[in-house]
């Protein structure tokens, strides 16, 4: 599979799966109506595990234009691939948003709450303070790509100290891994990065979580829905890019 297919495939589930949740807890006649915080910090936990369980192989399942930036600035992926992979993150949220208004069209039309019908599709801030909600959002992302950058693939530590990704038995090399449990830790990092650090704006962490949902939210035809809110969606955007840049630059200083 093409990554940029795949970028687009593990971002479209990552909407799917994570503002479905949104969309069962906040909007009305739901079975997990008003089921709380927990329930949603859980959904995008999955949300991650499997989009990156399934695309991972193919692309890595970056699925976060932050992620791809701070990988590209630690030296880690091709500067060339980085447009690619951005356009094709913001419309798999395109796709997965537009995923979740088809499933959940009646509840939308049964919700009046036009903050509740937006947070569906992108982030919002509790408390409006730019500068507070941009540092927010920027210390999410910095610990979620600086976790990214030291996730340590399954092996064993060798003689010598270096992490063996494969082994020799009977004079064959056989290699190891947990398989599709090796996207957990993400999916878990996710997780904490909402328990923790998602109240005051709602936990964007990735540029195309709430671009291309929120584009969506423009033009397709929700009852009650009101505006985007586009004066608050600079910050989603551009505070993820600045932790994931932060980040690679910590991550370079620690290697030195």
């Amino acid at each position: 599979m093409s990554p940029f297919i795949a970028e687009i495939i593990g971002t479209a589930i990552l909407i799917l799966l994570g503002n479905g949740v949104v969309a069962n807890v906040l909007l009305n006649k739901t079975k997990g109506h008003d089921s709380g915080w927990i329930v949603i910090t859980w959904g995008w936990g999955i949300a991650v595990f499997v989009a990156v369980y399934t695309m991972g192989q193919f692309s890595g399942a970056h699925i976060n234009p932050a992620v791809t930036v701070g990988l590209a600035a630690a030296g880690l992926f091709e500067w060339s691939l980085v447009p690619g992979y951005i356009m094709a993150q913001i419309l798999g949220g395109a796709i997965g948003a537009l995923l979740v208004w088809l499933s959940y069209r009646d509840h939308f039309s049964k919700t009046t709450d036009e903050s509740l019908i937006l947070a569906c599709h992108s982030t919002i801030p509790n408390i409006r303070n730019y500068p507070s909600n941009f540092m927010t959002e920027a210390i999410g992302t910095l610990l979620l790509v600086f976790g990214v950058l030291y996730l340590v693939s399954p092996g064993f530590i060798g003689v010598n100290g270096e992490l063996l990704e494969t082994i020799t038995i009977n004079g064959q090399e056989v290699g190891f891994g947990l398989g599709a449990l090796s996207a957990l830790p993400v999916g878990l990092l996710v997780l904490g990065i909402g328990l923790s650090l998602g109240g005051p704006t709602g936990y964007a962490i990735n540029p195309a979580r709430d671009l291309g949902p929120r584009i969506m939210h423009a033009v397709l035809p929700i009852s009650n829905k009101g505006g985007s809110d586009w004066a608050y969606s600079w910050v989603p955007v551009a505070a993820p890019l600045v932790g994931g840049l932060v980040a690679a630059g910590l991550y370079l200083f620690l290697s030195f």
